[in-house]
């Protein structure tokens, strides 16, 4: 009979002997509940909250870098316009299912070797995608893009990381701070398409591959912050937490864990099971999303939310190539696009711990749908109609992932966690994969026009599904009173 795997511990990620402790300030969060007031969880939460600002920033050079030019690298390989959008929809799907095992992973060894393993696997992909662009070969470029996607399963993980040891009255605010921080690097990356070709004609590559050099130097930094920087890890902490909150009656947490305790109830809405029984497969998140209705919620607006942000944006840079706009315009709309999506989610993330998940998910929907029919009336090209359109987009997006995103939080335990949150970006990066696919045929066929009608029209999807879940919410509450 083979020995049972013993859980890692909260620093390094790796497992240890029974009865052994971690060395260093491990000893912290690995030693026994009664000395459970040794540990300052704000401390390790700001330590977390900085470690994952810093790999954001460079994970968002990473990924915005190559998205740029993605659809046009594209079009240029296969020589199709129908085409042009399977290199991002590539990506998206590498996204999506990059993150089955990221959870097993995080489930298993803490978020920290999850992270490493997603910027590991887009770093090989950027490589693969420069090789594509030399040897002239678009289905090298699509695998290329697929493992691209790590990049997008690592920084969409990140925000579920600063959830872990955030109070639940702070979650949003927490998790948009992560978010936030691409602002910087997703911004930068676009207008890096520029400099990408000049470093191109430098180094012998083709000028759209450019950009994607930038990419590697942005994923080996960010997977040196994340090794170095992100311990101890923030769901591995959380574990011993919630196992010493739990512990039968009798001894009460000292100090500052005393006043955490007694604020984490809210999240415990539903039965906790141990983490063995929650081995970040799908099938146990499935099942536990069809039980959950706050979960299933959460899923439905972070899906939908994302379906309608990526089916305009893959499209918007080649409705404005066929106006004869130029790379570095085109780039520039991505780039405030992008600002939108992540620069107010600070805001977002107040909002939402004041005022509630549903309501800032009505308002992501009522934005979302707004900006696409805005998009549907831009003529082809450059227009300041256009430029507004693609920042409400971002705007509307950041709203329903924040949202969205605390909402799961708070709807499972920290055992459930890696699973739902990980079969819920499977979710999201699927709805975008068919999203960015649909809109290529639709593009070529009826046009970008269309496209952003039909998007709009998912937006006002959002804001019902919301909207029924405040009434459903209201009327239960209204019959237990």
């Amino acid at each position: 009979m083979t020995e049972p795997v013993q859980p890692a511990d909260p620093v390094s990620g790796s497992a240890s002997e029974p009865g052994t402790a971690a060395p260093g300030r491990e000893a912290a969060v690995a030693r026994p509940a009664g000395s459970l007031g040794a540990l300052d969880r704000a401390a390790v939460q700001r330590s977390t909250i900085k470690a994952l600002v810093a790999s954001q920033v460079l994970g968002g050079v990473g990924m915005a870098s190559g998205i740029a030019v993605g659809a046009l690298l594209a079009e240029q390989l296969s020589g199709s316009e129908t085409l042009a959008g399977f290199g991002t929809t590539t990506q998206v799907l590498g996204g999506a299912l990059i993150a089955i095992p990221v959870a097993r992973l995080m489930a298993a060894r803490g978020r920290r070797p999850g992270l490493v393993l997603g910027y590991a696997l887009a770093l090989l992909g950027a490589a693969t995608v420069v090789t594509s662009a030399v040897a002239g070969s678009f289905p090298l470029m699509l695998v290329g893009m697929f493992l691209f996607g790590g990049g997008t399963t690592a920084n969409g993980q990140a925000r579920y990381a600063a959830a872990d040891l955030a109070l639940p009255q702070h979650r949003g605010r927490d998790l948009s701070i992560v978010v936030w921080s691409t602002t910087i690097g997703s911004v930068l990356g676009p207008n890096l398409v520029g400099p990408g070709q000049a470093l191109a004609e430098a180094v012998g590559v083709p000028g759209l591959a450019g950009a994607f050099l930038f990419s590697l130097a942005g994923f080996v930094l960010a997977l040196l912050v994340v090794g170095r920087l992100l311990r101890p890890d923030p769901l591995l902490t959380a574990r011993v937490l919630e196992r010493a909150e739990q512990e039968p009656a009798g001894r009460e947490p000292a100090g500052r864990e005393q006043a955490d305790v007694g604020r984490a109830g809210s999240a415990q809405r539903h039965t906790t099971r141990s983490a063995a029984e929650h081995d970040g497969s799908m099938r146990r998140a499935y099942a536990t999303i069809r039980s959950n209705a706050l979960a299933f919620e959460a899923v439905l607006v972070i899906a939908l939310g994302h379906l309608v942000m990526v089916s305009v944006m893959v499209m918007t840079p080649l409705h404005m190539a066929h106006g004869d706009a130029g790379l570095e315009v085109i780039g520039f709309v991505i780039s405030v696009h992008i600002l939108g999506m992540y620069a107010f989610s600070p805001v977002v993330g107040l909002a939402v711990d004041r005022w509630g998940s549903r309501r800032v998910a009505m308002l992501g929907g009522a934005v979302l749908a707004a900006a696409a029919f805005l998009a549907s009336r831009s003529e082809t090209g450059w227009s300041g109609l256009l430029l507004g359109a693609l920042f409400l987009l971002g705007v509307g997006w950041s709203c329903t992932l924040v949202s969205g995103s605390t909402l799961l939080t708070n709807a499972v335990t920290t055992a459930e966690r890696p699973g739902v949150q990980g079969l819920s970006d499977v979710l999201m990066g699927l709805a975008g994969a068919g999203g960015g696919a649909v809109a290529g045929v639709v593009v070529g066929g009826p046009g970008y026009a269309w496209l952003a009608g039909g998007s709009a029209v998912v937006g006002l999807v959002i804001i019902g599904i919301a909207l029924a879940a405040t009434v459903r919410h209201a009327s239960g509450a209204h019959a237990s009173a």
